[in-house]
């Protein structure tokens, strides 16, 4: 029997969301953990806001909304806050019942930048991995560090000189063409006038130079989850510096640890460091030959390289690359839509933690 399209009109609805989620969504134990971790950030909330003044968006609510702007690649708050308006799921997992009002945008906006001014998204990202049934899934030995490129919030054609000494050529409107044929540009000349934070960056030869950042991420090997986390300025020397504040953190004295890593990080002066950390670098060396048909000179020894668990070391620190590929394509982060290092070191930590919490629930299904 076909069914009848006619609008029911009732003018009243009982809605009981917690009975709309399905008992095994994943949102539930995403959603139980969050809820854990967000409570022991109750005092860390109580210090960014005053005494007197109007209520503001619950920080706790602010942060469950961001997270499912991750989850799902949400690309604005605008967007955000529609689907807040008729999305029962996201309504049960922030929190909003279904007769509350959805906030507007722009207050959403100056709330969010609130907390990303405060360091939450760090201790957020702590406060998950320091939970006891997520704390036995990492391993406290077994390491891999990378760095990738993230696109910051500004034009090329913002990159002008410091000294306001530019040639432009007169056009219409204020994004006319310019061209920067035969022009020298450089980081210390120049400097974006939208983002001053960005620098100019190439990944190698051949390839275009882009104004952004450097995202770095430290992966526990064991299940692959994110451990650190920190966006540091594009230069050639960061991956390596950013990479030694990430270890000290997880260094313990009379205990080694492993740290796989590409070749990029194989430098004789980023190898001693470790070892002075008691740190034993599994990086991967540079097989290619040179112009001179000599094998490249790298900084591991062979000691290193024979040992079984450098083998293993190799084949797991390939796993961050999937860190990287879900925060670009699906938390929206292939060009950051924030300005300053600060507020997008906040928004790709956050990121780090939403790629722990959608993993998450199965790891802990399938733990012993």
């Amino acid at each position: 029997m076909r069914g009848s399209d006619e609008r029911s009109g009732s003018l009243f609805s009982y809605v009981d969301l917690e009975a709309r989620v399905r008992g095994d969504h994943p949102l539930r134990t995403i959603r139980e953990i969050a809820n854990q971790a967000l409570s022991d950030l109750s005092k860390a909330f109580t210090a960014l806001y005053t005494d007197f003044g109007r209520p503001s968006i619950a920080p706790e609510k602010l942060l469950r909304a961001m997270l499912l702007q991750a989850f799902y690649g949400i690309r604005s708050e605008r967007q955000l806050m529609e689907r807040l308006e008729f999305d029962l799921l996201f309504r049960w997992f922030v929190g909003l019942g279904v007769d509350d009002a959805v906030w507007d945008h722009s207050t959403f906006s100056k709330n969010r930048d609130r907390l990303l001014e405060g360091e939450i998204a760090a201790k957020f990202l702590a406060a998950v991995l320091a939970q006891p049934k997520v704390k036995r899934l990492l391993s406290s030995d077994h390491f891999s560090v990378d760095g990738t490129l993230i696109d910051a919030w500004a034009s090329i054609k913002s990159f002008r000189r410091k000294d306001g000494g530019d040639n432009d050529c007169q056009g219409p409107g204020r994004n006319a063409e310019r061209n920067f044929h035969r022009e020298k540009r450089s980081n210390e000349t120049h400097q974006s006038t939208t983002d001053q934070d960005a620098r100019l960056y190439k990944k190698g030869d051949g390839q275009p130079a882009r104004l952004c950042y450097m995202g770095h991420a430290l992966m526990e090997n064991r299940h692959g989850l994110v451990v650190g986390g920190r966006v540091s300025k594009a230069t050639g020397t960061a991956e390596r510096e950013t990479a030694l504040d990430l270890v000290d953190g997880r260094c313990r004295q009379r205990r080694r640890i492993t740290l796989g890593a590409d070749k990029a990080y194989d430098v004789t002066q980023f190898v001693n460091d470790l070892r002075e950390r008691s740190v034993t670098p599994h990086i991967s060396i540079d097989g290619r030959l040179s112009k001179t048909g000599r094998r490249r000179k790298t900084a591991v020894d062979g000691r290193t390289i024979r040992h079984a668990g450098y083998d293993i070391s190799q084949r797991c620190r390939k796993r961050i690359e999937e860190v990287f590929g879900w925060i670009k394509s699906s938390a929206g982060l292939a060009k950051v839509k924030l300005r300053g290092r600060e507020r997008v070191n906040a928004s790709f930590i956050l990121a780090l933690a939403a790629y722990n919490l959608i993993r998450l629930p199965k790891l802990l299904r399938v733990a012993p």
